[in-house]
């Protein structure tokens, strides 16, 4: 498959490009608006054209498929250019600013039947996929909670317009809730209802929260509480499932590369959980080109990231407006 990047960042430098490469793909071009940083970055990467604009790029030279990792506010745009050049589109998260953009992503996509696909790598980790599994199998009965403890520090060079930037769609709730909104969703296979959730600014930044916390009610009656931080040093990840009949414990899992640990609590005893340690990104973007193939469907579909994003922004709104919002995905 031959791919077009959408923005010079670091997520496509330390994790896509390298994947695509080792799955035996090329790179044709950057495009991004950043001028000489976006020519230091191809020549650094071996990336060998780079275009100011994405329509630019498109023109130049088709490409089989454009991965999109600009800031928040150009992927609908972006996405849109690529679908109206018949390439299919990796996206990451979140989707877009609004519901109705991302919503009209997906219904663009499809109406040209390329393949449209959200970069939800957490749902491609070996961990998560033995959790999904046990949750499904009845290990610990029905589902009665979830924590979710994503609270970390963004570092120095991924602060920027993360931290200060509402515009670009800065803010950690877009950022990292909206990750565990689909690490959520993919575990129990169902939406929050409604949300309640505080949120906070250390002064790390400015214009956007960098701390949240929400509990999300979940149809079947569990309840989820989950935390979200740029700012926490030491703090590690969790994410821990308690049922009727057992829990799961389940550390340092939320993270780009396949490590953590897992452990099952049930009237037995305790046992160690194994899982898979292969790579999440090649993990996705396999599954990717096998939808483009038109085996299957992607880890994470548009749909999926219309959902995340729904969440993520009925958190906000709950934030902001200290009352109870119900989750409408419009889809």
């Amino acid at each position: 498959m031959r791919w077009g990047l959408a923005g010079a960042s670091t997520i496509a430098a330390q994790h896509m490009l390298p994947t695509f490469r080792a799955l035996g793909d090329d790179i044709a071009w950057v495009a991004s608006g950043t001028g000489a940083r976006a020519r230091a970055y191809a020549a650094e990467h071996a990336i060998p054209a780079v275009h100011d604009t994405l329509e630019t790029a498109l023109a130049a030279e088709p490409v089989d498929a454009v991965y999109i990792s600009s800031t928040n506010e150009k992927h609908h745009a972006q996405a849109l250019a690529a679908i109206s050049a018949g390439a299919h589109v990796l996206c990451e998260k979140p989707l877009a600013m609004t519901l109705t953009e991302a919503q009209g992503m997906v219904q663009a996509a499809a109406a040209a039947g390329v393949t449209f696909a959200t970069n939800h790598h957490l749902r491609c980790a070996g961990s998560h996929r033995a959790l999904r599994a046990l949750v499904a199998d009845g290990a610990i009965g029905r589902v009665l909670s979830v924590r979710v403890h994503h609270a970390v520090f963004l570092p120095p060079h991924l602060q920027g317009w993360r931290i200060n930037d509402a515009g670009a769609g800065g803010g950690v709730i877009p950022d990292i809730t909206v990750h565990d909104a689909d690490t959520v969703r993919f575990l129990l296979g169902e939406d929050p209802v409604d949300v309640v959730a505080r949120d906070g600014a250390s002064g790390l930044g400015a214009g956007v929260e960098d701390s949240v916390m929400s509990v999300w009610t979940m149809p079947s009656g569990a309840m989820v509480m989950a935390h979200e931080s740029f700012t926490h040093r030491f703090a590690g990840t969790a994410l821990e499932l308690h049922g009727t009949e057992g829990s799961l414990f389940a550390r340092g899992v939320m993270t780009q590369r396949p490590v953590g640990e897992i452990e099952l609590v049930t009237a037995s005893g305790r046992a160690p959980v194994p899982f898979s340690d292969h790579n999440l990104y090649h993990e996705g973007v396999r599954m990717f080109r096998a939808a483009v193939a038109g085996n299957g469907q992607p880890a994470a579909t548009g749909q999926d990231g219309i959902h995340s994003l729904a969440v993520a922004l009925a958190v906000r709104e709950a934030a902001r407006s200290g009352a109870r919002v119900t989750v409408r995905t419009g889809a």
